[in-house]
């Protein structure tokens, strides 16, 4: 690592995976006002199923971090007081929106995880127990600067597209306003961190998850039956799902005919 502060650092060498993932097109549906409730909903039901996790992921980094750590320890303690309870507000708004939450709760049907949620989750509970628990902030970048980058915007665009109430949005309008007062005190603690080994951890663990989440908004953008998404929006979507597939070197997985979220019944298009 250079020897600029290391939160300039963990910005400037996940910067491509950041760029790759903000490019996805689920953004610019948004924009060009191409998105349906079950689009939404998507998004809560992976939402959901790592949020649910932060808590148990907090506690886990905390007990694995050594004693030169204990001042992290205590800041790790007031963000379990912060988050205790947001996957919560998640399965409200999912119930808002006419979904039933029960699905999500209890991970089956339309409600059922994502590979790479799930994929992301396990890598980062074992990355604690037996690698560096330091990996975790790799995820914390990963979803709070997301969040203070689009997700204010992309959470005025849904709202306003789909007419959804207050209600429907605690989760995604409370966290695009949460995140822009925790990246501060992330950025804070992140320039404390001066082992290169730990850094590298950081850094590692947000190039690891940023792919993840980009595959899980494909999922939600795409998670519509290909007859019906041609209809609704031609053959324009069929193509940004090519060139999503292609980015990401994931061909085998866009043609196959296995569930894009697991138990939803909902194969992969084939892109060609």
């Amino acid at each position: 690592m250079t020897d600029a502060l290391f939160f300039s650092t963990l910005q400037a060498q996940t910067q491509d995976a950041r760029n790759a993932m903000l490019s996805a097109p689920i953004f610019e549906a948004c924009r060009r006002g191409q998105v349906e409730l079950n689009t939404y909903t998507a998004f809560l039901v992976q939402a959901y199923h790592h949020v649910k996790h932060t808590v148990p992921l907090l506690m886990a980094c905390g007990a694995r971090l050594p004693e030169k750590y204990e001042w992290l320890r205590q800041d790790i303690g007031e963000y379990i007081e912060e988050e205790k309870g947001h996957h919560e507000w998640i399965l409200n708004d999912l119930n808002k929106c006419g979904f039933d939450a029960g699905q999500a709760r209890h991970n089956v049907g339309e409600g059922a995880v994502g590979l790479p949620i799930e994929m992301m989750v396990a890598y980062l509970y074992h990355q604690i127990d037996r690698k560096n628990p330091m990996a975790f902030f790799g995820m914390v970048w990963v979803l709070e600067g997301t969040s203070v980058s689009v997700g204010g915007d992309m959470a005025k665009l849904v709202k306003h597209l789909l007419g959804l109430p207050d209600a429907a949005m605690s989760y995604l309008t409370s966290h695009s306003t949460l995140d822009v007062e925790h990246i501060g005190f992330f950025e804070s603690l992140m320039n404390k961190i001066t082992d290169p080994a730990d850094q590298k951890a950081i850094v590692d663990g947000a190039n690891v998850c940023l792919p993840c989440m980009d595959r899980c908004f494909a999922i939600c953008l795409f998670c519509l039956p290909l007859r019906r998404r041609r209809r609704k929006y031609g053959t324009e979507r069929k193509a940004d799902f090519a060139d999503w597939c292609n980015r990401w070197d994931w061909q085998g997985d866009c043609q196959s005919t296995g569930s894009a979220r697991r138990g939803a019944g909902v194969g992969w298009p084939q892109c060609q």
